[in-house]
């Protein structure tokens, strides 16, 4: 029991560190985002958007291994098996270095043909349009290469370290919009440059630090071939279902961009930036429960294990209703103050991804549980099919006329599908984990208090005219009305006990 109150107090102060890197991330991204859009303009932010899309359609081979790099780490720790641990950071780094050859390959090649033959771009931009894909891929190979040094300091908990850290690049961001400003030069072609040489930047950051605190960071070429060889059998299975989220992602901007022109690719670009940015809330929660999600179970405590779905799963949601509502009702009028020229459909694409999340987030919980058990053959092949569907789905609708919106709403029933197979899976995986009590303590709970803060919260709001007294008004109400619906509906009563005698 003392053990588990220590682990609990570390989950407590890292997601308090990850916090703070969220909120000052988000309050420079915001105004970031808002500063690109204005000097870039609209098309090229656009043309920016769907190009570093084309880069990312080829890295999902990165995400798969990512998640696997990110659970052998964590699982090596949990066993105290520190030889092993070493050993498997070798073999991570060797596999990232080929991935990102592999990801300058297909680039360069037929990614290359797809920009040049399929993206509708204005004849006056391709040449930028060109430079900017290239600086796009050794951006992403950049990255790449230093996903087993990030990985390494979640797996070990440095919350704070990795705070530090991002809070370093969005200040470098922050430098970049500033010197847009400033630039007489092609403004779409220094603004790869320059997102170029930060993300270098900061990966020489990671790489430095992880060398000089970490002994287990100590990169032997090629590694452990069989240890390799596991890890691209578990990512192997993933790579389906990665591949499809990417495809659902990048597939819907592209067809957007083919359907509709670059117009809409900046309304999506606004929609995703805020998504991030809601997301960044439960996932910072996310992050600092995971490791110990597969600690718990490399060591058999499955009771823990499942507690820890349970309460991250209900209250990331929780977290993100505290934003999602007064973003849902408000959301024109948050846009006008953000951006001095709000993209056409960026208002309704943004409350559409914003629906997304709260399945999304839910989801995601689940997924770490499932990938604690290293058995991902199911749920990657069942989401996979699920969340690829979207993309033809929203090319016939799209080809007969329908408004752009529509990939986004089924997007929103494709995640829900995909978040009751993983919990079903979970439970066939883990006996002790009951789909019903899931579904009963998170799903129908959360729901219930979802739908009465927002409706509640809705109806308030047409007492006001829109403007700032309403945007207050709304903020202020419906985090109370969250919060007291939480404490009698989500709460259990030792955990009403709890909170009391801590505000007593």
């Amino acid at each position: 029991m003392i053990e588990d109150n220590d682990k609990n107090k570390r989950i407590a102060k890292n997601t308090f560190y990850l916090y703070i890197r969220m909120l000052f991330s988000m309050v420079i991204s915001l105004y970031t985002s808002r500063v690109v859009l204005n000097t870039l303009g609209v098309e090229d932010f656009g043309i920016y958007n769907v190009v570093a899309g084309v880069i990312s359609m080829f890295s999902f081979l990165n995400t798969s291994m990512s998640g696997a790099v990110s659970r052998f780490f964590a699982y090596e720790i949990g066993t105290n098996n520190w030889k092993h641990l070493q050993n498997t950071f070798s073999s991570a780094l060797t596999i990232h270095l080929i991935i990102a050859l592999l990801l300058m390959l297909l680039s360069e090649t037929l990614g290359l043909w797809f920009l040049q033959n399929k993206l509708v771009i204005p004849e006056n931009r391709i040449l930028a349009a060109n430079i900017i894909y290239q600086f796009s891929i050794f951006t992403s190979m950049i990255a790449i290469i230093q996903v087993p040094y990030v990985a390494m300091i979640m797996a070990y908990e440095r919350m704070s370290v990795y705070a530090c850290i991002e809070i370093i690049n969005v200040l470098l961001k922050l430098v970049i919009v500033i010197l847009l400003i400033y630039i007489t030069f092609d403004k779409l072609i220094i603004y790869g440059l320059l997102l170029l040489i930060s993300t270098l930047m900061i990966s020489v950051i990671y790489g430095t630090y992880c060398i000089r605190k970490i002994d287990s960071c100590r990169f032997c070429l090629l590694g452990d071939k069989k240890l390799i060889y596991s890890m691209f059998t578990f990512s192997g299975w993933d790579l389906y279902g990665n591949a499809s989220v990417l495809a659902r992602t990048q597939g819907v901007n592209i067809l957007l961009n083919m359907f509709f022109g670059a117009v809409l690719n900046a309304a999506s670009g606004i929609a995703s930036q805020i998504q991030t940015a809601v997301m960044s809330f439960a996932g910072s929660v996310l992050s600092a429960v995971r490791p110990q999600m597969i600690k718990s179970y490399a060591v058999g405590d499955y009771n823990r294990m499942i507690n820890l779905i349970y309460k991250s799963s209900m209250y990331t949601s929780i977290l993100l209703l505290l934003f999602t509502i007064p973003l849902l009702i408000e959301t024109d009028f948050i846009l006008t103050l953000w951006l001095s020229e709000v993209p056409i459909y960026a208002g309704i694409l943004c409350r559409y991804v914003l629906l997304f999340n709260l399945f999304a987030n839910l989801s995601s919980v689940v997924v770490s549980a499932i990938h604690a058990t290293g058995k991902i053959k199911r749920p990657s092949l069942i989401n996979g099919t699920f969340y690829l569907s979207v993309i033809p789905f929203a090319y016939i609708a799209f080809y007969v006329g329908s408004q752009p919106q529509l990939a986004y709403i089924y997007n929103i029933f494709a995640v829900l599908a995909g978040l009751l197979s993983n919990v079903w899976t979970l439970h066939l995986y883990i006996p002790c984990f009951s789909f019903k009590q899931y579904a009963w303590l998170v799903l129908c709970r959360t729901v219930c208090v979802g739908s009465l803060t927002f409706f509640a919260t809705y109806f308030f709001s047409k007492l006001f005219d829109a403007g700032w007294t309403r945007l207050i008004c709304v903020g202020l109400f419906s985090t109370i009305l969250l919060l007291v619906t939480t404490y009698f509906i989500l709460m259990t009563n030792r955990e009403r006990k709890l909170l009391k005698l801590r505000l007593l």
